[in-house]
Formats: structure tokens, C-alpha cells, sequence
């Protein structure tokens, strides 16, 4: 080839490959197919599938084992604690160091995989697991001693792995034990033996529509009857006796609002018992008598919501959430025989909002971890005191606060203890508790027992100082 082509063959070349290239992408811009995602496509079970028991109750299986509970007197016995504000009521001294190793473990479990955590009552604990092998939910009953099981109530159903297979927490008083599977299934057994009382399956019998990553709903047990908030096609809230599973009050749900992962929360204002639910859709408060609606707002919705909302008195109700969605200050102010809600502040997801922990009112202020990981205390007008900064970060780790003490921990199972004080951030002590990862459940605290778990594994710590 002559020299003198040279020159010109190499820019032609190059413009026939771009033109090439150009043709190739006009064509694929029109033609490409773009497979359409379907149902079950992310592992989650299609729930329009019949499950093989459908239509009925689900028969379930007790095993009964060696296990003898504590002579403990201590109590834990629901999400969030006796007083469902996850401050301990207890008395007993913690400790402010841990020693080398971190902080004793009495005992420890293998559980399936989920983030549901314990309640604790007359020296049982209480969880419900998931058996990926037997393909059911297992309602499992430990001794708070030595972590020996006692029994165990197992009943069918399918769930794939969707960033864990269980994750709420059973309420449990006296006399029974109530929990709410993932796939929405209510479930009352005898707190002592864990003999069968009832079940409701509430998207079957209510049409409740699981929420995305299953149910995380924490049933309640107020004077005897569980309180269920199916939010489904016609009822949103409603109690049911745990003596006989007969419904005795339902809230009608004429604008159709849809379960979130909050839970309920009982509160008594001006003398007046209410359940406050926040749904897909807004916030109720529930007369705790008789179910009659108190008042709504649609101020606060979200379509994923997990924290319950936390009370301060005097009326005001702090909400938060994540998702860019912040927070929010409201107050209920009681205008003869109706109660009116007054938003006082919002804020941006920046200052603080909350993923999915519920933060904790503690001696007037405001304690929780915000989108950015910090722990962070704020005054009731939403400023903040302190944040623990970015050398001190906790994910989406639990905490509850006992003896001063803020108790956290984070995802990856390290364990602090931080002052609950608002003038100042103090870390105290610090230790990798847990070997797992996503170590979200909430913990149960009874006597200075610290019981935590990870993905697969709860431990039992012991944190009483010893005088």
C-alpha cells in the first residue's frame, strides 16, 4: 500500500467503526427487551399462592423439654419493656466497665436465621425462631437460667430468606403468650405449658397485606386480650381474648390503611386509655375499651415504617422513621370529648430520623441513632445536645437504657455503654459481644441479664455490679 493512503485510510477506518457502533446502539435503543421482574423473583414467597394450609387453621406440634425456669421474679415482657419505653424499671446496679474478654455469658442459643428477639416473664424467655428445616415458625420457651429449652409449639409455614425470617417479639403475661409470625400469624398458647389457645391468621381471615420484608408487628397483651392491628380490608385495630380467642372489640378501617412494621403503642391521656398505631396511610388512637376511633391524622405516612412511635406525656407523640422521612413532634390536645393532634416541629432526616429503631424518652430527653449511624440526644424542641460523632457510629443496632446506662448495640455485635446524660456524649465501656452479623433485635434486660442476639445466636451477659 502506498504511503500517500496512509493518512486517509486511518480516519476512515475509525468512522466506519463508529458508525458501526452508532447503528448498534440505535438498534438495541429500539429493540432491546428489558425481561420483566415477576413475583417471587427477589425470594419472597408469592403470597397469592395457596399454601397447603390455607383455608384452616394450622395444626400445630409441642415438644416439651429438660429445661427448668428461674426462680427470677424479673420481668421484660414485651417489646420495648414492662412500660413499652425500653427503660428498665429495675434497681439492680450494672456495671461501667467490662472486663477483659467483655462481660460474662451465662449462656447461649442457636436460633434460625431473623432478628426477633426475647420477652421475659416468671424466669422464662420467649422467642419466636424460625425452622428452616421443618418449615415453621417455632414459638420456643428458654429457661432464663441456664438458656435450656422448656418447650417448643412449632406450626407450618413457608418463608424464604428475606433479610431474616422472623423478627418480632412476643407479649406475654400471667397466663398467656401471644406472637405474630411473619406471615401475619397470631398465635396464643398457655405462657406456662405452651399448650395450643387460638390463632388467627389475619391475612386469610382480615386480608391484612404482609408488609415488604414480612411482619414486624409486636402483638400486645393488655388486661387479658391481645391487641392486633391487622390494618386490613375492614379492620384496622382489634382485641381479642386470650382466654378464648372471641373477638371483643374491632376499629373499622373504612380508608383501607395498611400494616407497617411499627408496633402499637398504649398510652393514658386526661385518664383516657388509647392504642396509637401508625399505618400505610396514617396515625390513629384507638379507645382501649371499647375500639372506638379517637382521633387520625394523616400528618405522618410512610409506606415503610418501622419505628413505633415514642410518648412523652403532656400529649406530645414523637415520630420517626427512615427513608429520607425525618421526624416529627405532635401534640394531642383534648377539646371537650375529642382529641385534636397539633404538629409542633419537623425535622429533616439529617438532624434525625431513625431507620429502624424506636429511639427512648429518658429524664427529658431524646435518645436514638440517625440516618447517618451517630447516636445523637435531643431536647423536646428537637435540638440537639450531643451526637457521638463519626469515631462512634452504631448502624441499625438496638438499645435500650437501664441504671444511667444507654445499652447499644451495633451491627456487627459490638456492645457499648454510653451515660444516658444530656450534656455530654461519654462512652464507658466497649466489647464485642456477638460473633454474627445484623445484630438488630431488641434486647430483654431482667436483673441485670443482658439478652442479646445476632443473625443466628442469642447469648445471655451478665451485667451486674458486683458490690
Amino acid at each position: 500500500m502506498s504511503k500517500y493512503y496512509l493518512p486517509w485510510l486511518v480516519p476512515l477506518m475509525l468512522t466506519a467503526a463508529g458508525a458501526g457502533l452508532l447503528s448498534g446502539w440505535i438498534y438495541s435503543y429500539y429493540h432491546l427487551s428489558v425481561p420483566m421482574r415477576l413475583p417471587g423473583e427477589d425470594g419472597r414467597p408469592d403470597v397469592s399462592v395457596p399454601q397447603a394450609d390455607a383455608g384452616k387453621t394450622k395444626q400445630g406440634h409441642l415438644e416439651t423439654f429438660d429445661g427448668i425456669p428461674s426462680k427470677s421474679a424479673g420481668m421484660w415482657p414485651t417489646f420495648r419493656g414492662f412500660n413499652y419505653d425500653a427503660v428498665s424499671t429495675e434497681s439492680v446496679p450494672l456495671i461501667r466497665s467490662f472486663p477483659s474478654g467483655g462481660p460474662k455469658e451465662l449462656w447461649r442459643v442457636s436460633l434460625g436465621e431473623g432478628y426477633a428477639g426475647p420477652a421475659v416473664r416468671n424466669g422464662r424467655v420467649y422467642l419466636i425462631d424460625y425452622d428452616m428445616d421443618r418449615q415453621a415458625d417455632a414459638i420456643r420457651c428458654f429457661s432464663l437460667e441456664d438458656g435450656r429449652e422448656i418447650w417448643r409449639y412449632s406450626y407450618p409455614v413457608a418463608v424464604k430468606r428475606n433479610h431474616g425470617m422472623s423478627r418480632t417479639i412476643p407479649a406475654v403475661d400471667d397466663r398467656f403468650v401471644v406472637t405474630m409470625g411473619p406471615r401475619c400469624d397470631v398465635t396464643c398458647l398457655d405462657a406456662d405449658t405452651g399448650r395450643f389457645r387460638w390463632a388467627i391468621d389475619l391475612v386469610r381471615e382480615y386480608g391484612t397485606q404482609e408488609p415488604l420484608w414480612y411482619a414486624g408487628q409486636c402483638p400486645r397483651i393488655e388486661e387479658g386480650k391481645a391487641i392486633l392491628a391487622p390494618a386490613g380490608k375492614d379492620v384496622l385495630m382489634m382485641a381479642v381474648d386470650c382466654e378464648s380467642g372471641q373477638v371483643v372489640w374491632k376499629t373499622p378501617n373504612p380508608r383501607r390503611w395498611q400494616m407497617t412494621h411499627s408496633s402499637i403503642l398504649p398510652i393514658t391521656l386526661e385518664g383516657r386509655r388509647m392504642y396509637v398505631y401508625c399505618a400505610v396511610g396514617g396515625v390513629a388512637g384507638i379507645a382501649a375499651d371499647d375500639g372506638t376511633l379517637l382521633w387520625e391524622t394523616d400528618a405522618w405516612t410512610l409506606r415503610i415504617h418501622v419505628p413505633t412511635p415514642v410518648w412523652l406525656g403532656d400529649g406530645r407523640l414523637f415520630f420517626s422513621a427512615g427513608y429520607n422521612k425525618g421526624s416529627m413532634m405532635m401534640r394531642l390536645i383534648r377539646q371537650q370529648d375529642v382529641f385534636v393532634p397539633e404538629i409542633l416541629f419537623s425535622l429533616r432526616p439529617e438532624v434525625f430520623g431513625s431507620d429502624q429503631q424506636t429511639p427512648i424518652f429518658y429524664q427529658g430527653f431524646l435518645y436514638g441513632v440517625r440516618p447517618n449511624k451517630e447516636m445523637v440526644c435531643l431536647d423536646t424542641d428537637g435540638k440537639i445536645r450531643w451526637s457521638s460523632g463519626p469515631q462512634n457510629k452504631f448502624g441499625l443496632g438496638p438499645y435500650i437504657i437501664a441504671d444511667g446506662l444507654i445499652i447499644v448495640l451495633n451491627d456487627d455485635g459490638v456492645l457499648s455503654l454510653i451515660e444516658a446524660r444530656p450534656d455530654e456524649f461519654v462512652l464507658l465501656a466497649r466489647a464485642k459481644v456477638l460473633e454474627g452479623h445484623e445484630s438488630w433485635a431488641p434486647p430483654a434486660l431482667v436483673e441485670g441479664r443482658l439478652i442479646v442476639r445476632d443473625f443466628t445466636t442469642m447469648k445471655c451477659l451478665d451485667l451486674r455490679r458486683q458490690e
